[in-house]
């Protein structure tokens, strides 16, 4: 190749870079349906048809910044793994990340495109990524496998990873909270719940059973908003169209919009279920006789299980991100309330000596994670049953990812 072509090439790589840069942003505030070539172009100083020179469709666009944010944490998971036992691969896994993050807030590298919004692909995009996702995944879940450690089954092993991941992207959502200079004590604190959960020396997982939550008065509302929730969770807050959840019904668009206003109230109702749903677990949980790791693991035992109820499951948090902006500063506030209900159970726990010494705060977002990311269970763990999915899920976050 000669000096000019080889410039060529230069200019070329360069400038895709810059558009899968900026369109893994605009991915993660809009979602991959509400991505378009438009603002893509806009962002990078191109009109729409110098981007289709690079890639001829949407599509191609979100599944090349998905590839290469799999290629960026495939790296990290590479040098972990490097580590001689899973509790080093763990940290260093956590360390590479927070210092990636960090140099994404700094500005000194891209973001990473958020990976739940793969559901929202279609044929043929969505098997692409979806195979190189779960090459990734795999990976990840060899962080566990150790001589000792032949008690973690491969079910195990996979929650624990798809726990794991879940805390990577949530994260995102709550580091901006902390200065660059705490990341430290950050990756410390993570590292030390997900190692040792929040339970004290000799608790056991015997959650208490809580009572079942009352029934909906509006009953045919109930079943609507329990359509869109499952809808929005598979196929991302776009992808669930009204003509989508009015076939998932078998109502017509009309019957639609005589109980609903709009599909964004309806969005917004389904968020507002989902927080009253977590809000009533957490009353009955803090009714619990015993201290607050019973009350804690009760509620924990409770979502995770409700998740896959009939009822469930409950709306995803990562549905935010592609809410109009009013709509979602609202929606964030009653998600913080949610949190900030858990991080004070976990402090009066730590107060009374209930709960180990953990950061309150951080140990909540951990949780939120946790339970977040239960509804994706049935396509993880396609075996999985609501009666032992608690035990399989929320303990490892409770007691620690080691914790037999």
């Amino acid at each position: 190749m000669d000096t000019r072509q080889a410039a060529s090439t230069d200019r070329y790589n360069k400038k895709k870079e810059a558009i899968i840069a900026a369109a893994a942003g605009i991915l993660n505030r809009r979602g991959v349906r509400g991505m378009t070539l438009a603002d893509v172009a806009a962002s990078v100083d191109l009109i729409t048809t110098s981007v289709t020179y690079y890639f001829k469709k949407k599509e191609d666009l979100a599944v090349a910044c998905f590839l290469r944010g799999i290629e960026r944490f495939d790296a990290l998971i590479d040098a972990a793994l490097k580590e001689a036992t899973p509790e080093k691969r763990l940290y260093t896994f956590l360390d590479l990340y927070l210092a990636l993050h960090r140099r994404i807030r700094e500005g000194e590298e891209a973001p990473v495109a958020v990976f739940s919004d793969i559901r929202a692909l279609k044929e043929p995009h969505r098997p692409v990524v979806g195979a190189a996702y779960g090459q990734f995944f795999r990976k990840v879940r060899s962080l566990f496998r150790a001589p000792g450690n032949e008690w973690l089954d491969r079910r195990m092993a996979t929650a624990r990873t798809h726990m794991l991941m879940e805390q990577m992207y949530w994260a995102v959502t709550w580091l901006p909270r902390y200065d660059l200079d705490d990341y430290g004590r950050v990756r410390d604190r993570m590292f030390d719940i997900m190692l040792h959960g929040v339970a004290p020396d000799g608790a056991k997982w015997e959650p208490a059973k809580l009572p079942d939550l009352p029934a909906a008065e509006d009953s045919q509302r109930e079943t609507f908003l329990t359509a869109a929730t499952r809808l929005i969770n598979q196929r991302g807050y776009r992808g669930a169209s009204v003509e989508k959840i009015s076939e998932e019904l078998n109502v017509t668009k009309g019957s639609f919009y005589h109980h609903n206003d709009a599909k964004d109230d309806l969005v917004v109702a389904c968020f507002e279920r989902t927080f009253e749903v977590v809000r009533r677990v957490q009353s009955a949980a803090l009714a619990v006789r015993g201290d607050y790791w019973h009350k804690i693991a009760a509620a924990a035992a409770a979502l995770v299980e409700y998740q896959l109820s009939e009822q469930g499951p409950l709306l995803r948090t990562s549905a935010l991100s592609a809410l109009p902006e009013p709509m979602r500063l609202a929606m964030v506030e009653r998600a913080n309330r949610v949190s900030e209900r858990f991080a004070a159970m976990i402090s009066d726990g730590v107060a009374d000596g209930s709960i180990r010494a953990v950061d309150p705060y951080i140990a909540a977002q951990m949780l939120n994670a946790t339970l977040n990311a239960a509804s994706d269970l049935p396509y993880t763990i396609p075996d999985v049953a609501a009666f032992d999915a608690a035990a399989l899920y929320a303990k490892p976050m409770l007691m620690g990812v080691f914790s037999h």
